[in-house]
C-alpha cells in the first residue's frame, strides 16, 4: 500500500512539473521598434577595420548572422523567409543612419526576432562584426 501511495504521489508531482514547464513564458524580447540609448549610440568603434578585423568579423558573421541575413548580407538567409524586416546589409542606404554604437548595442542586446549575443562574445568580437557588416555595402 505504501509503495502504491508513493508511486501515485510521484506521478502527480511529475505531471505538475510538466504542466508548470509548459506554462512558463519565454523571456521577453525587446520590441522591434525600441530605441538604442543615446550614450550607447554615441560609442565609437575602438577596433579599426583592418583585414584582420574583417576576417574575424566574417567568421563570427558566418556562425551567428548568415542564417538570417544571408551569406552575402543581402537579408536572404535560410531563416529569413519567416521573418519581417531582415536588414539587407548590401543596400547602400541600409545603415547610413546607424552609428557603430547602435549596431553594437543591437548585436549585444538583440532586436525583434534577432537574438542577442549577450555575454557570449567579447566586445572586440562584436566590434569586428560591426566592421565586417559595414564592409558588405555595395558601392
Amino acid at each position: 500500500m505504501l509503495k502504491k501511495t508513493a508511486l501515485i504521489v510521484f506521478a502527480l508531482l511529475f505531471v505538475a512539473c510538466v504542466l508548470g514547464a509548459q506554462q512558463s513564458q519565454p523571456p521577453a524580447k525587446p520590441p522591434a521598434d525600441y530605441k538604442v540609448p543615446a550614450a550607447d549610440a554615441q560609442k565609437e568603434n575602438p577596433v579599426k577595420p583592418t583585414p584582420e578585423s574583417l576576417a574575424k568579423g566574417k567568421k563570427t558573421y558566418a556562425i551567428d548572422c548568415a542564417m538570417c541575413h544571408g551569406d552575402a548580407g543581402d537579408g536572404k538567409g535560410d531563416l529569413a523567409a519567416d521573418m519581417k524586416n531582415v536588414t539587407d546589409f548590401t543596400a547602400p542606404d541600409a545603415m547610413k543612419n546607424r552609428t557603430d554604437g547602435e549596431l553594437f548595442y543591437i548585436m549585444r542586446k538583440g532586436k525583434g526576432d534577432m537574438p542577442p549575443e549577450g555575454d557570449r562574445a567579447k566586445n572586440d568580437d562584436i566590434w569586428n562584426l560591426v566592421n565586417y557588416i559595414r564592409s558588405l555595402k555595395k558601392k
